[in-house]
């Protein structure tokens, strides 16, 4: 364990100060806030009330249902249960950390953004992306790229994203599945192959 730690340390200050640049210092604050992303929130809920009325509504639940379960399972289970400190207050990191948000007063294992934009970003994958077949990609990237803002800001080790990452992946996939079973609340259109 000492070395996978020693490693996330390393891979940390290589992405926090060596990728270390003006534009992406610029950037990356404002990438990786939920706030940026409520006008994106905000058209696809549009896009899926208008397009499928009732069935967007349920979708849109789905979702919510989603981020709920994503977010509990990081800030309340796992995080609470890890109590991993952030890059800002661990001794080997803290000195040379380049923090350019705020510390945060949580813990750091799992990266909530992480877990629910990759949550979110599966489930939109599993059920509009079957529809949608050129918006999986720039889903994947988009929940990516905010784990890596995470990284390069110094809210979180590599480990933290990544883990939170799969955990999200996982729980979009399976609430996903679930609503696909679901046939009177689904879009049929999201369920076919």
């Amino acid at each position: 364990m000492t070395a996978i730690l020693q490693l996330d340390y390393q891979i940390f200050e290589w992405i926090n100060s060596g990728l270390s640049n003006g534009f992406l210092d610029m950037i990356m604050p404002w990438w990786r806030s939920k706030y940026t992303w409520i006008p994106f929130y905000a058209i696809l809920a549009g896009f899926l009330l208008y397009k499928y009325r009732e069935k967007g509504f349920y979708l849109i639940l789905a979702v919510a249902l989603t981020i709920g379960i994503s977010d509990t399972m990081s800030s309340k289970v796992i995080k609470k249960s890890v109590k991993r400190l952030r890059p800002c207050k661990t001794e080997m990191v803290k000195s040379t950390a380049k923090m350019l948000v705020n510390c945060g007063s949580g813990y750091s294992f799992t990266s909530s953004h992480a877990t629910n934009h990759f949550a979110l970003a599966f489930f939109l994958i599993c059920t509009l992306g079957r529809r949608f077949r050129n918006l999986n990609l720039p889903l994947a990237l988009w929940a990516s790229s905010i784990a890596f803002g995470q990284v390069y800001v110094g809210a979180h080790f590599p480990l933290d994203v990544v883990v939170g990452g799969l955990l999200g992946a996982m729980i979009g996939w399976l609430i996903a599945n679930w609503y696909q079973r679901i046939t009177k609340i689904r879009i049929t259109e999201f369920s076919s192959s």
